[in-house]
């Protein structure tokens, strides 16, 4: 069940900051999703790749789909003729076959790296070193990608100022590299922040929020 007036209330309050919401649609029915189009959403986050493919093609095809979960290479190839943007690459593999596929489908596919913000050691992501070497790497003969920006995911933590340094930690690294000026590589996209943190990240620079419970109710 949509929680209009939750969304109506979140639209606003991301207005006054300009920041992007992903509605996060995993694991919801399709009826959900077109209920917050009609609302004017069509900024869409899921998880899964069966579901996603099952989803784009039940409904409106001015949907932005966005990919948020963690990306097997061999997926890649069941999204790659529609995916609007990739959230969690997370190794320069990963980038290789979203380049391939794009290329097979005369594509450019937008994507993010995601980085190893967290202290747990169950996310996913570049760490500092590793992202240092993707960048000296041969990253510019990947035609058909665009790395548009970075994404992390901080700690499930109610200790406000531990999350708080992580999402600082992240927006020092896109400072660090957003200078960058390669023809597949154009960085304007901070994107952290979740239900539960979202307006912590929006004072630490996220440009982007993926917002899911508080939209669509609990899973």
């Amino acid at each position: 069940m949509i929680n209009r007036e939750a969304y109506k209330l979140l639209i606003e309050e991301l207005k006054t900051t300009n920041t992007t919401l992903v509605a996060v649609s995993k694991t919801k029915p399709a009826e959900d999703i077109q209920t917050l189009y009609e609302l004017g959403q069509r900024v869409f986050g899921e998880n899964y790749v069966q579901e996603l493919v099952d989803k784009q093609a039940a409904l409106p095809k001015d949907i932005h789909w966005h990919f948020i979960g963690h990306l097997q290479s061999n997926k890649v190839k069941f999204i790659a003729p529609f995916v609007y943007l990739i959230h969690g690459v997370d190794s320069y593999k990963l980038l290789q076959e979203i380049n391939k596929q794009a290329a097979k489908n005369d594509r450019v596919i937008d994507c993010l790296l995601q980085i190893h913000i967290a202290q747990e050691e169950t996310k996913f992501g570049f760490d500092e070193a590793e992202l240092e070497q993707l960048f000296s790497s041969d990253i510019t003969s990947l035609s058909n990608i665009c790395i548009k920006g970075m994404m992390g995911m901080a700690s499930f933590s109610d200790d406000k100022e531990k999350v708080r340094g992580e999402f600082k930690r992240l927006k020092s690294l896109f400072n660090q590299y957003a200078q960058l000026s390669f023809a597949n590589c154009q960085l304007s996209i901070v994107s952290m922040g979740m239900s539960g943190d979202y307006k912590l990240a929006i004072e630490e620079g996220s440009t982007m929020v993926r917002i899911g419970s508080m939209l669509f109710g609990s899973r």
